[in-house]
């Protein structure tokens, strides 16, 4: 990285905007004073004052002055309103990192001025307790720098993984709808365990436990999923016959076309079709 980033602008404070303020508050890493957020209402604002002490504006415009990385972290349908206010403000000596979900670097690069710099993120909803993932790429004018510039933001609420742009609708389906998946299967299993004669409060609790330290072991431990497994499975034991019925059930498949699915429908935001 050729210079340090000293000033950021988090245009948008909704969810995504505000754990990234946080995070990048609680490392350490930012100063309140090197942070400009903007939101759109005085409600808001005085909020994000009165809660981080970062310096606030309803004006984008204003806020991208003197900032070395610009995040964009809007609703997708508010980008272009977004991008029509701030383009005659933004250089090609910033970085503008883009958190906005389905929104291709061509879209922004197109709006901008020459040569500015666009790298696209996504990352997920466990961003907001600083345990997210997101996935990023460099636009056509992002070098390596630049990539590193964002990478280095987003590392204050997770990891991070660079991988080229045509994989982020790959990246989409994991690990941006993957909370959904967990959550799901957090719901059946505590729903099992009610049928059980478990109370909500104790089944919960070791569905919710048994998810953490599962997924502990596979990301402190290093351990493959299948050797996980296979340490649980024990030959004739109860969860070789829970496998067993999993398996016949087709859930493996079920996942794999789900995430299928969800990667097409990225693809179809992608290009602006809307749901059907």
């Amino acid at each position: 990285m050729d210079a340090p980033i000293t000033k950021l602008a988090v245009l948008g404070t909704g969810k995504m905007g505000q754990a990234l303020v946080a995070g990048l508050l609680a490392s350490g890493w930012r100063q309140p004073g090197e942070i400009t957020a903007t939101a759109r209402s005085p409600e808001r604002i005085s909020e994000l004052t009165e809660r981080y002490g970062v310096e606030t504006t309803l004006d984008n415009s204003a806020a991208v002055a003197g900032a070395d990385v610009i995040v964009l972290a809007v609703k997708p349908q508010d980008i272009d309103a977004l991008l029509s206010e701030i383009a005659d403000h933004v250089t090609p000596q910033q970085t503008i990192l883009s958190v906005v979900a389905a929104i291709p670097t061509t879209h922004i690069e197109s709006r901008l001025s020459n040569n500015v710099p666009v790298v696209r993120a996504m990352p997920n909803t466990p961003s907001v307790v600083h345990e997210g993932v997101a996935g990023i790429a460099g636009g056509r004018h992002a070098e390596d720098k630049h990539v590193a510039m964002a990478a280095e933001v987003l590392t204050h609420v997770g990891r991070v993984v660079i991988v080229p742009e045509n994989y982020l609708d790959a990246v989409t389906a994991i690990s941006g709808s993957g909370p959904a998946y967990f959550a799901l299967l957090a719901e059946a299993m505590i729903e099992a365990g009610i049928l059980l004669g478990l109370s909500r409060e104790i089944s919960t609790e070791l569905v919710v436990q048994t998810m953490l330290g599962s997924a502990k072991l596979l990301r402190d431990e290093k351990m493959h999923p299948v050797e996980l497994r296979e340490m649980v499975t024990s030959p004739g034991g109860t969860t070789t016959r829970a496998i067993q019925v999993l398996e016949q059930s087709g859930v493996r498949a079920a996942f794999l076309n789900a995430i299928q699915a969800a990667m097409e429908r990225s693809q179809e935001l992608a290009r602006g079709e809307p749901d059907v």
